[in-house]
């Protein structure tokens, strides 16, 4: 029977608030969240912050600590925060979280991509912030940068602090973009990768196409551990799928906002328990947050800075 990592992403830096109600935006909610996602059967809650009074995606350390701390007395699970932010945060802003907190996992972008969300603004009729419907239009003409340089400070960074960077691939080319930094010193194998699909500059979340980002995977990178998410309801096909490959699965309000057609989750603890009951049926059961330490080769909360 295999243990199947399950990733809770609980609110990311795409979809704004007045597409849900229910997308958890203070700290609180947060904390919350990752509390009942773990109850769940999520091992690892994946972290990004908010402006806890528009909702507005932040790069605030104070806010990430805030956070972590309490995430951190309330249960084991694993915590991975974002480096990811938004397009509009420069790269410092990303990667200070890294820095000043030095947590188990951290996510690694592996290249360049447009990153359309423009297309949710056909959709929202209402707006609750004066931010949102800019952010969403800005990002017609804009890139998500992760140049190679960027790439190669990153990798420093996570060396430095001993976290574990957790490979974000959206695209074909980002796998060749791994492989380089493997191959040149600075990335250390076993690998952790997160395919990512269903991005609007990005490959489409099918199954062909998780098939093809594995495959090339294997035949560039051999060893590493993965996991797949996808957009939209496409998350427990592609999830599905990845773990009867032998990977793990991410859900979670970040990629999702929905379990089912036409039905918004009302929290990520109910994606996670959609899933586990899916991986369940295939005779398959959760990992617990220590068994994934195990399994992913990390560092442990003792040696994190929070």
């Amino acid at each position: 029977m295999a243990k199947i990592i399950v990733t809770a992403a609980l609110t990311g830096g795409i979809h704004v608030p007045s597409m849900s109600p229910y997308l958890p935006i203070t700290p609180q909610q947060l904390i919350d969240e990752s509390e009942r996602a773990y109850d769940a059967g999520a091992a690892v809650v994946h972290i990004h912050a908010r402006d806890p009074e528009t909702g507005q995606p932040s790069a605030s350390t104070e806010i990430f600590r805030e956070i972590a701390t309490s995430i951190k007395s309330k249960c084991n699970v694993i915590q991975c925060f974002t480096t990811g932010g938004t397009p509009e945060m420069s790269v410092a802003d990303r990667a200070k979280v890294v820095t000043a907190l030095k947590p188990e996992m951290a996510t690694y972008n592996a290249g360049s991509l447009n990153f359309g969300l423009f297309p949710f603004t056909d959709n929202i009729q209402e707006y609750k912030f004066p931010w949102e419907k800019r952010f969403l239009l800005a990002s017609e003409n804009g890139i998500f940068t992760n140049t190679f340089k960027t790439l190669k400070e990153y990798s420093q960074l996570f060396a430095e602090t001993n976290t574990k960077p957790e490979l974000e691939v959206y695209d074909a080319g980002m796998i060749a973009n791994l492989a380089y930094f493997c191959n040149n010193g600075y990335l250390s194998k076993p690998l952790h990768i997160q395919f990512v699909l269903g991005i609007m500059g990005g490959l489409m979340p099918d199954t062909d196409n998780l098939l093809f980002l594995y495959n090339s995977a294997k035949k560039a990178l051999v060893d590493f551990t993965w996991s797949a998410c996808a957009t939209e309801l496409n998350q427990f096909t592609i999830g599905t799928m990845a773990f009867l490959m032998g990977g793990n699965v991410r859900v979670g309000m970040e990629d999702n906002l929905y379990i089912e057609a036409g039905t918004l989750a009302k929290s990520n603890a109910e994606q996670v328990e959609k899933i586990v009951r899916i991986l369940k049926e295939f005779g398959h059961e959760p990992a617990t947050p220590d068994e994934a330490r195990q399994i992913l080769g990390l560092k442990g909360q003792d040696k994190v800075n929070f």
